[in-house]
């Protein structure tokens, strides 16, 4: 495979299927057609897409699952659901030390969301795309994590939910003198304190955000490249053997990867537990 050719493949593979309004009104993009490069009304439309399905997926397998709950011996389904919420509530007592009716769900819905959409990342990188391609849509990304958009919007939610607590737990008051009279209390250092805080508070999202997108963002990627090795290599008995080298080393890579998909839904689920704390924390 020449190197244009490899350029393109991975450039095709980073491109996200995108509808925008440009002045002939709403278009789609494809090979043809680049008009949503750039265009500040965009969507997205295969990372809403995944995230929506996966979101409900989530919702309906667990209600499924609530409803047919028994109280005897469960069934090996019923039995990782209260698994997963154990975990996550044990995970929440042990961090979460205000009181609040809405931590415990929300932070079983990050977990278990992130994890599907990370999850999405051990198909085959050219499965989808393929199946698509044969319906006549060009781009196809299934891993809205890696899609910082994707990320960005749920690290702002978090970050709504920070200073709503915040307001609530301190009132408008509490919450400013937070900001400018931290960690030095005097009236003089009001505006460095302000700078310091601000930075701090601005941070949470930005870290939520980019630490699950880098890490799901070069996981893609890395199996976009070990497909190049056997992508059309079996002409040949070099390439052949290149071929079956590079399908052992995507599932050496999978296995490994399950490590970093199942880490960095934990991580953004605890991240999101202790910044609400920290918001509940009545100083």
């Amino acid at each position: 495979m020449s190197a244009e050719s490899s350029s393109g493949y991975i450039k095709h593979h980073l491109q996200n299927l995108q509808v925008c309004s440009t002045d002939n009104g709403w278009v789609w993009n494809t090979m043809e057609n680049m008009e949503c490069q750039g265009n500040f009304w965009t969507f997205n439309v295969d990372t809403i897409f995944f995230a929506v399905l996966l979101g409900g997926l989530f919702l309906w397998f667990f209600r499924r699952i609530a409803k047919k709950a028994s109280q005897g011996v469960p069934t090996k389904t019923q039995a990782l659901v209260e698994l997963v919420y154990d975990f996550v509530d044990s995970n929440v007592k042990d961090t979460f030390h205000g009181k609040s009716n809405l931590i415990a769900p929300l932070g079983l819905t990050i977990f278990v969301w992130v994890l599907l959409m990370n999850t999405m990342d051990l198909i085959p990188v050219d499965w989808l795309p393929m199946a698509a391609a044969a319906v006549g849509i060009d781009y196809l990304k299934v891993v809205p994590t890696t899609d910082v958009n994707a990320t960005f919007a749920m690290s702002i939610s978090v970050f709504i939910l920070i200073v709503f607590f915040s307001i609530k737990i301190k009132g408008i008051g509490g919450f400013t003198k937070e900001l400018t009279l931290n960690p030095f209390n005097h009236w003089s250092a009001v505006l460095f304190n302000f700078m310091l805080e601000g930075v701090a508070l601005l941070a949470k999202p930005v870290s939520l955000s980019l630490r699950l997108f880098g890490n799901m963002y070069a996981g893609e990627l890395i199996f976009i490249l070990i497909a190049l090795m056997y992508a059309g290599t079996f002409d040949s008995a070099g390439g052949a053997a290149l071929g079956i080298f590079g399908g052992l080393l995507h599932f050496v890579w999978a296995v490994f990867h399950i490590l970093v998909i199942a880490l960095q839904a934990f991580i953004f689920m605890m991240l999101t537990i202790v910044y609400l704390s920290l918001a509940h924390e009545d100083h």
